[in-house]
């Protein structure tokens, strides 16, 4: 007999893959929205005839955009419930999706993209407090396990789908394909999935307003300090993300195609670091699996630039970023289960705040590469390895791995 501690303890095995593939599919909108026009980026470059930077800027529109829309959406999802949010920033996406398909200059491309990172921004916080909603301790890390799955192989299979796109139609039709993405969601949503937070529970005492709930979560130093590791390791991957297409394309002349499947062989490292993570969290606790995570992405950082400057070629730029982004895939549920699994009175609030720091500081960060140039490898492997080592720094100084308490069974 199964003892039901927490909601989702009580799900059939069918009940539990229907969850995992809906929201599944709404975490994985946010990445899609905001890499599969990847490959297109020196296109855009040369129709719009601006700089590289300026381009890169329509990415860091998209990137903000959903850290503020998830600032927007968490709370108010503890507030009146996971699918009211959900269902109507989705529509806000699908509108500015069509938007940026018909965006005439690079000014209002970068408008319609803030707008679609605010409407895909529910996707991810929903997601992931419907999960906390429904799961505690060691069921919590294996579900979150399944959307880090999705959450981190949509950002490097997105650009793969965006190249194969470029094949069939111009850089307009890949918003008109997200506008579809982003109707299909909405319309799951509404058929498939069940309100996860009842009314009584959104006004438990300490926890019924927005000010408690960020209070409970920001006064809280294991929050604070994961949140920075996790929005430093993604700030490392998304500085890949942003400049890869400018310096595999333009450096080593891969065409779209190409640069997908580099794309394809990286998301085996990030499959490997996920499901590796969430099994190891039998044995080891997730900070720990954290703690050598965090080296190895700093260790293939400063590879990349090592490599590089001795001109290594493409080998010496490829097989460190391969450990950079499986590294990357280790840390993701990690990360996730350490933040939300104390905070089930506030999981839209803990969510919301958990991609929004993630996606901001990736946004103001990640265009730094753009900046320093990308005539080579080694700015985007420095901005990489300075990530890598302020989230080690905040691991041990502000988490502090041994202080963190051990997950129920």
């Amino acid at each position: 007999m199964t003892t039901v501690v927490h909601p989702g303890d009580s799900l059939s095995g069918r009940q539990r893959l229907a969850y995992i593939l809906i929201l599944g599919a709404l975490t994985a909108l946010g990445p899609f929205t905001i890499d599969t026009y990847l490959p297109a980026l020196p296109t855009l470059e040369k129709e719009f005839d601006v700089s590289t930077a300026a381009i890169q800027l329509t990415l860091t529109a998209t990137t903000i955009g959903f850290g503020v829309g998830q600032l927007l959406v968490g709370p108010w999802s503890d507030k009146v419930g996971r699918r009211l949010p959900l269902i109507l920033a989705t529509i806000v996406h699908i509108l500015s999706c069509l938007a940026a398909a018909v965006a005439p200059n690079v000014e209002l491309l970068g408008v319609a993209r803030a707008f679609q990172g605010i409407g895909a921004a529910a996707g991810g916080v929903v997601a992931m407090a419907m999960v906390r909603d429904l799961f505690g301790g060691r069921p919590l890390v294996r579900m979150l396990s399944r959307l880090a799955l999705v959450n981190g192989l949509a950002p490097v299979l997105a650009p793969v789908l965006g190249s194969q796109l470029l094949l069939i139609m111009p850089w307009r039709g890949i918003f008109i394909v997200l506008a579809c993405y982003g109707l299909f969601v909405v319309i799951c949503v509404s058929l498939w999935i069940v309100e996860t937070l009842p009314k009584a529970r959104r006004v438990d005492a300490g926890h019924a307003t927005v000010g408690q709930r960020y209070k409970s979560v920001l006064s809280d130093r294991v929050f604070v300090g994961i949140a920075i590791v996790g929005a430093m390791n993604f700030t490392g991957l998304f500085s890949y993300l942003s400049s890869s297409s400018f310096v595999f394309q333009d450096l080593y002349d891969f065409d779209a195609q190409q640069y997908g499947l580099l794309f394809a062989v990286n998301s085996i490292g990030i499959i490997i670091g996920v499901q590796s993570a969430a099994r190891l969290t039998k044995y080891f606790g997730p900070q720990w699996i954290l703690v050598v995570s965090t080296i190895v992405m700093f260790v293939s950082a400063v590879a990349i630039v090592v490599l590089d400057q001795a001109h290594a070629g493409l080998w010496g730029v490829v097989v460190p970023l391969w450990f950079f982004i499986a590294a990357c895939g280790f840390g993701f549920p990690c990360v996730q289960v350490i933040a939300l699994n104390g905070h089930g009175h506030e999981a839209g609030t803990a969510a919301s705040l958990l991609g929004a720091v993630n996606f901001g500081l990736a946004g103001i960060i990640s265009p730094v590469v753009g900046l320093l140039g990308v005539a080579s490898a080694a700015p985007m492997g420095f901005v990489m390895a300075i990530c890598s080592a302020i989230s080690i720094a905040a691991l041990w100084l502000i988490v502090r791995p041994r202080t963190v308490p051990e997950l129920a069974h």
